[in-house]
């Protein structure tokens, strides 16, 4: 008889930590666009970056049944944002328009991540903090 061979245990806080980390390298690489310090491409790649680690993120929980569907409009509410961001001529003036949306959205992401810790915890039986 076969049998599969079992998966591993997703790393939810690993992932986690990848996807908060990449959102404050987001935020950076926007404060350098203003200033004329890096392209629209630089800030484009992070958003990309960012697409991929909030899917790992996802993933990573569903894999303990946790579900993110409340959070599934991150990335497109961060994608317009910057679209509407990149689209004017980069300056301080600008980024102080949009920060604050795009740290709305952070905000969401992270109070959306906090909710999801006790599932977390209680799926793998510890009690460890994810998102302070």
């Amino acid at each position: 008889m076969l049998t599969s061979p079992q998966r591993p245990p997703a790393d939810v806080p690993r992932a986690v930590a990848t996807l908060l980390s990449t959102t404050q390298q987001l935020q950076e690489l926007l404060r350098l666009w203003s200033v004329g310090r890096v392209s629209e491409q630089h800030v484009s790649d992070i958003y990309v970056r960012l697409g991929g680690e909030f899917n790992a993120t996802v993933a990573a929980f569903q894999f303990y049944g946790i579900d993110l569907s409340d959070l599934y409009s991150t990335p497109q509410d961060l994608r317009a944002v910057l679209e509407a961001c990149l689209s004017e001529d980069p300056s301080p003036q600008v980024l102080a328009a949009y920060t604050p949306r795009v740290r709305e959205i952070i905000y969401n992401l992270l109070q959306g991540l906090k909710k999801k810790q006790p599932a977390y915890w209680q799926a793998v039986g510890g009690n460890t903090i994810l998102v302070p």
